[in-house]
Parts: C-alpha cells; structure tokens; sequence
C-alpha cells in the first residue's frame, strides 16, 4: 500500500477507535448521572461509529487498483462514503433538534460536574480530530478522510453545545437562576442546524461529483497554461476534467499541425499528460484527444469546440491519443 493510503487508513483507525471510546464514556457518565445532553451525544457518537466504518470501507474499495469492469479505477467509492455520511449526519442533525425541542417542554435535568468534565474532554479530543484529519484530507485529496473530519466538526458543535448547556445549568444552581437550566436545548437547537448545514454541502458536494461536474476554473486555467507550453498545440478546442474519488481525470482537445506523424503527435499528448500530471499530483489520468490544425485556416476553436472541423485536405479529422506510461 502506498505511504499515503497508509496514513490515511491509521487516520480512519484512530478516529474509529476514538469514536468508540467517546460512545462509551459519554454513555456511561450520562446514565451514572443522569444527564440527559450527554446520553444523546453518546448516542450522536454512536452513529459517527457507523459513519467513520462507512468511510473507511469505501476508503478500501477507492483504494484498489483498476480492472476490467472498473478500467478509471474505485476512486468512486470514497464518493458514495461520503455521501452515506451526510445521510448520518442530516439524521443526527434531526435527531438531535427534535429532541432539543422536546427537552424545552420538560423539567430541566439536573447538571453535574462530571458531565462538563466529560463534555470538555469530548470536545478537545474531537477539535484534535479534526484538524489532524481535515489537513491529511485536504493533503490526499481523500473525500473519505474530509468527511470523517466534517463529521468530527459536527461533534465539535455538539460538544460545545452539551458544555455551554450544562455549564449553564450549573451556573442556574449555583446562583438560583432557574432559566439558565434551559441554556442546553437551546444551543442544542443551533448546533443541530449547523450540522444540518454541514451535511447539506457534504451531500451536494457528493453529488456534483457523481455527476461529474467540471473541476474548478481554477484548476482548469492551470492545466490550460501547461498545454500552451508546447509549441506543437496551435489550439485548445476543449478542455474538462472531472474528480473520481480522491483524484482527477483530464480530457483535452487540441489543435496540431495536420501533417505532423503518429508519433509526432503521441510525443505532445505524451509531453502534456506527463507535464500535468508532474505538477499537479491529484491528476491520475490525462487523454489527450488530437485535432489537425492548417496554417490557412481562419476559424479560431470557439468556432469548432467538438472538434469536429474538416482539414482541407480531406483527412481524418479526429485523433485520440490515449498515452501510456510505456510508450
């Protein structure tokens, strides 16, 4: 395995096994104490058990090589993972705001200071979490591993909400100050929507991947500027690219001499896919599809962007270059 498929799946394994481990406590200082924030957040951490095993599994199956059936490779899979987490998430978000307004209606619990202790610790294990996942994430390009982070900020929020409102109530009966023991539902309330919130950019962001929308101009100017390097392309008729899992796949069209040899025109498809994909390490894959260019012809590519234009000789107008690391 890759070093960094390796470090990713020891990131998934920590989170699991800390997921775990919050469930248990939270769940046990909750019953021991009767508080009734921490028991739903125990139960919260139950269901980030099952999201974290979800994105580790779909981390697994991206993570095999490419096959018959699967020739763009499993990249896919840590897509659908993702995905399956936002459900999780929009799920404990409704979960958790249902109950919050629930609890508005019933006598406040009584608060203890095992509980804040708990909470807090939750909360610093959980800040941790995130910012070692998110940055592995965003290095690897991992959807999986971005989602498990996202899920950890939402128990972020969660854990804020249980300190506050517990800290609340403590405060209420240390100064008789009855209202503040209904601080815990209404933070519970907001911390509810911003997870909602979160799964829902989760979840479009999932989406538009499955629907392989274009990469980001960004991204597309730089992979531009790289072709414009060769002297070989006289045009760019059309250039996309869209993500599979935790790397990108390039399709470009190009303008060439038309009387440029075959392999003339697979040493530019072969310079540019080597020259993208050394500069931009999340590129997995780039076809370079080659159309003939006539110094007497006047019609720029914004005028053929299928490529699709005749060359006046009456030649084939279409060739794909689909180069190999071999060749």
């Amino acid at each position: 395995m890759p070093l960094n498929r390796q470090k990713s799946m020891i990131a998934m394994w920590i989170s699991l096994i800390s997921n775990v481990l919050l469930t248990a406590i939270k769940l046990a200082v909750g019953w021991l104490f009767g508080s009734q924030v921490l028991i739903a957040d125990g139960i919260h951490n139950a269901g980030d058990v099952i999201a974290t095993a979800t994105a580790y599994s779909s981390m697994k199956i991206s993570s095999r090589p490419a096959d018959h059936e699967h020739p763009y490779g499993h990249g896919k899979a840590e897509v659908l993972g993702s995905g399956a987490v936002a459900l999780l998430l929009a799920a404990a978000a409704v979960y958790m705001g249902y109950h919050a307004v629930a609890a508005l209606f019933e006598p406040p619990g009584e608060a203890h200071l095992m509980a804040l202790i708990a909470a807090v610790i939750s909360l610093l294990w959980k800040q941790w979490l995130y910012v070692y996942t998110i940055k592995l994430g965003r290095q690897m390009n991992s959807k999986g591993l971005i989602a498990t982070a996202y899920d950890h900020l939402a128990d972020v929020y969660a854990s804020i909400a249980a300190s506050a409102g517990i800290g609340l109530a403590l405060a209420g009966d240390r100064f008789n100050i009855p209202i503040l023991a209904y601080g815990d539902p209404f933070a519970g309330i907001i911390v509810s929507l911003l997870v909602l919130k979160l799964a829902y950019s989760m979840g479009r962001e999932a989406i538009d991947i499955l629907m392989e929308k274009n990469v980001d101009d960004r991204k597309l100017q730089q992979y531009q500027a790289i072709i414009k390097q060769f002297p070989g392309v006289k045009r760019i008729d059309r250039l996309r690219a869209r993500e599979h899992g935790h790397y990108i796949l390039v399709d470009a069209r190009i303008g060439v001499l038309g009387t440029l040899t075959i392999q003339e025109g697979h040493d530019i498809g072969r310079g540019i896919k080597e020259k993208i994909k050394g500069e931009h390490s999340e590129v997995d894959e780039v076809l370079v599809h080659l159309n003939p260019w006539y110094p007497d012809e006047d019609k720029n590519s914004d005028d053929d962007p299928d490529g699709k234009r005749q060359p006046v000789n009456g030649s084939s107008s279409n060739v794909i270059i689909q180069v190999d690391d071999s060749g």
